[in-house]
């Protein structure tokens, strides 16, 4: 296999966007699952641009009825993730993933021949227990096959589930022209059909190893002073007993909790930026679909430079303030824009797009290897599992924070959201910093000594 350039520490140095998805970390079952990536996010790109229209135009649905049918589905998702992870700590995880690609085939399938609130909401529920499952299993897998690289990893799962979503949403465009009713029909048949190539795209990976399994027992575990300095007041004592689960572990629980705030971008970014843009600032809404191509551009283009400077357990706790300073400064121009005129309010909007961006390359990369390293190796896939809880509160509340209470409140909303995130993004940081001084990291991907440990401030 060709390798890449290699830096003065040996590890493999920058190359292409194209070069490292040929080679990424994983060998060849990680480029298989990067294809399966992209297949499966193409169909939920065409899904996404048009479920709204369908429900609305095909199944009848009002806002009131629709709303309900999309929050229920949305619990539902907050649900699987757990589930998903207490599976696949017992069963091994490629046929799980397949099974929840077959689950959204059929789902899918039969939204089809479905008609009615009431005949919709478990169909759509199920799809939605599919697709966090199926993501879930996703981030555990990478984490199985990439090893320390899996930030890297992580890196280009994300431009490839972004220029699918990106290519999901052209189809799309495609499909609606045709006409209201064929056109959706063909647009489900789609999505139906990406997920069976998705399936048997992981079906031709080879399963991964468990955490427990993958290393001698002597390296399953490293000692905190090879991740983090000692904290002030004197040197290392024993390291305390890992928590018996994600469930019986506050610390993590904590930072879970933390960390839904810590996703917030993703609301600002499909409901705030939009709904600001139409109702309070004088910008055309044309401008309204460039927010999409320039966080699909962006993502495809930096995620993996970005990547590069959140790798590791302390620098993505690092990465976790910085987070909190680019949402701030999102919302701060995002208030600024309600009072200017059209050019310098378009001007605004723009950058506020990028600044969001930004804001979701550090988080896609700091969320997960933060959970990832202070998760106990043995129990890894079940403390995953409850980690990808944050995403799926967000997605329910976020929205409505923005609708109900920042929007309310005009410019003032928009800076009490950036401070409030900042602020527990410094809360999170710290905590982290704090719970790996105290257990030390559970992955073997840190420096082998304190002199090599980047300072911590």
């Amino acid at each position: 296999m060709r390798r890449g350039r290699r830096d003065g520490e040996g590890r493999p140095g920058p190359e292409g966007l194209w070069a490292q998805l040929r080679h990424p970390p994983g060998g060849r079952d990680a480029r298989t699952m990067l294809a399966s990536l992209f297949v499966d996010r193409t169909g939920s790109g065409v899904w996404g641009a048009s479920s709204v229209l369908f429900f609305t135009f095909s199944a009848g649905l009002d806002a009131r009825r629709l709303g309900l049918l999309l929050g229920t589905a949305g619990v539902a998702g907050i649900l699987a993730s757990p589930l998903a992870g207490r599976l696949a700590g017992r069963y091994p995880v490629r046929p799980l993933l397949v099974g929840c690609h077959l689950l959204r085939l059929v789902m899918l399938c039969l939204l089809l021949v479905c008609h009615g609130f009431a005949a919709l909401l478990p169909v759509v529920a199920a799809i939605s227990v599919g697709d966090r499952g199926a993501k879930m299993l996703e981030m555990l897998f990478a984490t199985r096959v990439a090893g320390e690289r899996r930030s890297a990893y992580q890196a280009l799962s994300r431009s490839a589930t972004n220029a699918g979503y990106a290519v999901g949403a052209g189809i799309a465009a495609v499909g609606l022209a045709v006409g209201p009713h064929g056109g959706y029909d063909l647009l489900i048949l789609c999505d139906a059909l990406s997920f069976a190539a998705a399936a048997v795209l992981v079906r031709r990976t080879r399963e991964p190893r468990a955490e427990h399994r993958s290393q001698p027992a002597a390296a399953v575990t490293v000692p905190a002073e090879a991740t983090v300095p000692a904290p002030a007041g004197g040197p290392h004592g024993p390291r305390p007993p890992a928590p018996r689960g994600p469930w019986r572990d506050p610390g993590y629980l904590l930072f879970v909790l933390l960390d839904i705030a810590m996703n917030l971008d993703d609301s600002v970014l499909n409901v705030g930026l939009p709904l600001w843009l139409v109702h309070r600032t004088a910008a055309p809404h044309a401008l309204i679909p460039a927010f999409l191509g320039i966080n699909t551009v962006t993502v495809v283009l930096l995620q993996v430079r970005v990547s590069a400077r959140a790798e590791g357990a302390l620098r993505a706790a690092g990465a976790v303030a910085l987070y909190g300073l680019t949402m701030l400064a999102t919302c701060a121009i995002l208030a600024a824009a309600g009072g200017a005129g059209a050019w310098p309010a378009s001007a605004a909007m723009i950058a506020a797009a990028l600044a969001v961006t930004f804001a979701e390359l550090i988080r896609s990369i700091s969320s997960w290897e933060l959970a990832v390293s202070m998760a106990p190796r043995p129990a890894r896939a079940a403390y995953l599992g409850v980690a990808g809880m944050a995403q799926s509160i967000q997605k329910s509340t976020g929205p409505l924070l923005l609708t109900g209470a920042v929007m309310v409140a005009g410019p003032a909303g928009w800076l009490a959201l950036g401070a409030s995130v900042t602020g527990l993004a410094l809360v999170q940081r710290r905590w982290c910093l704090r719970r790996l001084a105290r257990f030390g990291t559970y992955t073997a991907s840190a420096p082998a000594s304190p002199a090599a440990a980047p300072a911590v401030r």
